[in-house]
């Protein structure tokens, strides 16, 4: 018993510092990238905006704070492994695939939300101004990460994905 006692304060001294320095490192990146990202979207943007636009960079501050909480967890995660004898190797072969898989089965959803933030950011059109898309013209309804909704003079409701969005034309105030 003495010796299991002695064996576990020897690894704890070795590699529980070890595993405790990953997750203090982890926890300050992750709290100095929150409070960068929180500066730069939401005070750098958001003091020009009206109140629902400002709802959008807190959305998207929410997006990315998020995004890479979890990456430098799995990060962290991916360096104590090997502390508990765990090779790693075959778990990043798999992340590896499986990250070309969802990758390419959601290319689509991710070019999307990736111009939907260009969008919002770049403040190319808002909600209520009339403009031209894709050969549909009409009053903007709805813009999100996703897509932007047209309501034409017939009032039919055009849903269009952010990403076939090439060309906006919007009168000239």
């Amino acid at each position: 018993m003495e010796n299991l006692f002695q064996n576990l304060i020897s690894w704890l001294t070795s590699r529980g510092i070890k595993i405790l320095f990953i997750l203090i490192g982890a926890y300050l990146v992750n709290r100095f990238l929150q409070i960068f990202i929180e500066k730069i979207i939401q005070r750098g943007l958001a003091d020009r905006m009206s109140e629902e636009r400002k709802k959008r960079v807190e959305t998207l501050v929410s997006i990315f704070s998020g995004t890479l909480r979890f990456v430098i967890y799995i990060i962290a995660l991916l360096m104590i492994l090997p502390e508990f004898g765990i090779n790693i190797a075959p778990i990043l072969a798999g992340l590896g695939l499986a990250g070309l898989a969802v990758g390419m089965a959601a290319k689509d959803i991710i070019s999307d939300f990736i111009s939907g933030i260009f969008i919002i950011l770049e403040n190319q059109y808002q909600i209520g101004d009339k403009v031209k898309i894709v050969g549909i013209e009409g009053k903007v309804k709805e813009i999100s990460l996703r897509r932007t909704v047209i309501v034409d003079e017939n009032n039919f409701s055009h849903s269009i994905p952010n990403s076939q969005i090439k060309l906006v034309s919007k009168k000239a105030e």
